[in-house]
């Protein structure tokens, strides 16, 4: 880089590292660019390259203060961090002022989750007599079946899914792709909505091959998701804090409570680090016996 720092070329070099570098999901990297945005806001006149481990304390503190959660905190904190990182490496800086900084103390805490009824609850108030009542039973089933992120579920193409194997390909975070089983109940909804739905949609030329579409065509959105979760629960009278990561969440508890390995569920949910699904572990681990299709409610369903 010159020796004159030109911030907006230091923000886009910063997004290609994060991107191309970090492989961090787009959604990732955009919160990461917003909170350096933030943060050159808050320096004004002072050069990031140029800023002190006092004006960043002095930055998070007021963040803080702001009653950001610990959570959002730590993320801002990593963003901040690995910025810094990449100003070391790019030589736009030779003093880190983030190396000191801890992120907050984050007590864990379990996750909102829906009982198996509640699930059916959920499912039993779609009107399967419309188009979008025969989608969105699909929808919910594919998420609680496989327990995919929202993102992961919007962005499923025709070509993601192994029938013969009763097999999904997934793109997780990082663009990172793994294989998840399949509830045959699952499958089936799909193919119902497939034949019966999305066949009369023309879809959009971006949205050609993606599986959930929208009446116009265009793929679902992330936020049109969670209205429709929203709204089912407000169906069958769930007042509980539901989003489509409930639904994740319910799949790996009901998971471990009917026995499954610890190990597997990481796997399913794509996590890279054990203790990121350790989190679900509060029932008596002396039950994590057996595999994940063995175990899940819906493949001990008797088949239609």
């Amino acid at each position: 880089m010159p020796a004159q720092h030109n911030i907006n070329d230091i923000k886009q070099q910063f997004d290609i590292y994060l991107r191309v570098e970090k492989a961090l999901a787009p959604n990732t990297a955009l919160a990461y660019r917003q909170d350096i945005d933030k943060l050159t806001d808050y320096l004004g006149d002072t050069p990031v390259e140029n800023a002190t481990t006092e004006q960043i304390e002095q930055f998070l503190g007021d963040i803080r203060d702001l009653g950001i959660s610990p959570r959002s905190q730590a993320r801002i904190i990593s963003g901040i961090k690995a910025f810094y990182k990449f100003l070391t490496i790019e030589g736009v800086t030779h003093e880190n002022p983030t190396l000191l900084i801890e992120p907050p103390q984050q007590g864990r805490h379990l996750p909102e989750v829906l009982s198996v009824r509640q699930i059916d609850d959920i499912i039993n108030a779609i009107d399967t007599t419309t188009p979008e009542g025969i989608r969105n039973q699909a929808i919910i089933e594919t998420i609680y079946s496989c327990g995919l992120r929202v993102s992961e579920l919007v962005n499923l193409q025709l070509g993601d899914i192994q029938r013969q194997e009763n097999y999904i390909r997934v793109q997780g975070k990082g663009d990172k792709q793994r294989i998840v089983p399949i509830s045959d109940q699952a499958l089936l909804l799909i193919d119902n909505y497939l034949t019966q739905v999305r066949a009369n949609i023309i879809a959009k030329p971006e949205a050609a091959n993606t599986i959930f579409l929208n009446r116009r065509g265009g793929r679902l959105t992330r936020q049109m998701i969670f209205i429709i979760i929203k709204r089912l629960c407000e169906l069958a009278g769930i007042t509980k804090n539901v989003s489509p990561h409930t639904l994740r969440h319910s799949f790996a508890t009901h998971l471990l409570e009917g026995g499954a390995n610890l190990r597997a569920i990481q796997q399913m949910l794509g996590h890279e680090n054990i203790s990121t699904t350790e989190i679900y572990v509060h029932i008596d681990r002396t039950r994590l016996r057996q595999q994940i299709l063995q175990f899940h409610p819906r493949n001990r369903k008797e088949k239609p």
